[in-house]
């Protein structure tokens, strides 16, 4: 008896050894015993990354409701109506399962500050008893229309803003007198039995805009919207000024708008296209406008405006005298260097940029000679220091890498346009100022 039962135990012992050297049960044991945790883990980030995707989505949704809320309050005074119509915005946009927290409005300083929350159900996590996972946002905006603002409009004097305006004008142009730019400089013309002193004694006579008179159209757009923006004259001031070997102020910053259009249309001023400067030195003049807007403030009083600089510019480094055959200068004719633009950026100024298209002109040796020819004939890191944006080609003209410069220029991709006609000159400035007023800062 009691030696079968030894044998009984030996054989036991026997099995469990032969067990713990069997790999082929162990595998799937521990492969079955780790596979729960595994799932948890893979779970939980697919699970995270929908709730990340809603949490996105739901401060989207909250940021537009109270942007297109803080729009109204000028119009109500009715806290309760506005804060109905953040809910109703909200909801159309995001499931009904979202909660709004309060809703906070100052209709004084136009302040709009509200919360959301909400749960989203989960898929692997639930192994793990977890069945929802908790979001919430919160979003908060201030609206411009109260708010104190310098604009400084900026306009470029080159020659090159001497073009002719339009399609016609340029055959006009240049069927007459050989040019389709109307420079002050240069030889007579004789055409017909009449003889003009220069280009623009010839486009005078024929009646030809140009786009300096264009840039002056866009200008009083901004001044109406001024004027329908800051009716009273209280907050908006609005100052003029040339670019071209520096920058020069022709009105400082002011209430009166009827004073700005003035100046605008006073050929002593040098707005019009009665004049032009030979020079464009952006390094120069943005260091010096610089020093005339200063330090953007928070708008919240009239000593501590916001600032907005409205550039009007075909965006080249110029001179009039680097254009001269097989001359050396004809590469320091070129984009301007974007990091100039940080001189004014940098001190919390806004940049918003209108680029007047360069239009290609290649029956003109000198536009074949300096921005029809590529990036790479330029030097121009080691003439003005620019860095080719990544992915862009050397190969390219200099006049086709211009709105990649001036782009880079604006303080935001939202605040540069790109106009090539009359038309869209005259409307560009004033959508850019649209763009300013109608945003609003979220603060959280």
């Amino acid at each position: 008896m009691r030696s079968g039962l030894l044998n009984s135990f030996g054989r036991l012992v026997r099995a469990f050894r032969s067990l713990g050297r069997d790999r082929t049960g162990n595998v799937a044991i521990v492969v079955a015993l780790s596979l729960v945790p595994m799932l948890v883990a893979v779970g939980a980030s697919f699970d995270y990354i929908r709730s990340y995707n809603v949490r996105q989505r739901m401060q989207s949704d909250l940021d537009a409701a109270l942007i297109a809320a803080v729009k109204q309050i000028n119009n109500s005074e009715d806290t309760d109506a506005l804060k109905q119509k953040v809910s109703d915005w909200f909801h159309a946009q995001v499931e009904n399962s979202y909660a709004l927290g309060e809703i906070e409005i100052d209709t004084t300083n136009h302040n709009i500050t509200a919360t959301a929350s909400g749960t989203v159900p989960t898929t692997f996590m639930k192994i793990a008893n977890i069945d929802t996972v908790p979001v919430s946002v919160g979003s908060a905006v201030k609206g411009p229309a109260t708010s104190y603002l310098n604009v400084y409009i900026v306009i470029d004097r080159s020659p090159s803003m001497l073009l002719a305006a339009t399609t016609s004008g340029q055959s006009t142009m240049y069927s007459g007198i050989g040019c389709q730019f109307a420079c002050h400089t240069g030889d007579a013309h004789t055409v017909g039995k009449k003889t003009y002193a220069n280009n623009y004694d010839y486009s005078t006579e024929k009646n030809i805009k140009l786009r300096a008179d264009v840039a002056g159209d866009a200008v009083r757009e901004v001044l109406d919207m001024i004027d329908e923006s800051d009716s009273n004259h209280e907050r908006i001031k609005v100052g003029l000024y040339s670019l071209g070997d520096t920058t020069k102020e022709v009105l400082a910053p002011t209430l009166d708008t009827s004073n700005a259009r003035k100046r605008l249309s006073d050929d002593s001023y040098g707005l019009t296209s009665a004049t032009s400067m030979n020079y464009t030195y952006f390094d120069v003049a943005l260091a010096a406008l610089q020093k005339i807007v200063g330090t953007g403030g928070d708008g919240t009083s009239s000593a501590n405006p916001l600032k907005l600089v409205l550039l009007l510019t075909d965006g080249v480094q110029s001179q009039r005298g680097w254009v001269v055959k097989n001359s050396s200068n004809l590469k320091k004719v070129a984009p301007l260097n974007p990091d100039w633009c940080g001189y004014v950026k940098n001190k919390s100024a806004t940049m918003a940029v209108l680029y007047t298209e360069y239009l290609p002109i290649t029956t003109d040796w000198g536009y074949n000679d300096t921005v029809g020819s590529t990036m790479a004939s330029a030097n121009w890191k080691s003439n003005w220091g620019g860095t080719m944006r990544s992915g862009v080609s050397t190969s390219i003209t200099r006049r086709d890498y211009i709105p990649y410069a001036l782009a880079d220029c604006a303080s935001s991709k939202s605040l540069f346009l790109s106009a090539s006609s009359s038309t869209e000159i005259t409307e560009g400035l004033s959508a850019l100022f649209t763009q300013y007023l109608s945003s609003v800062r979220l603060t959280q």
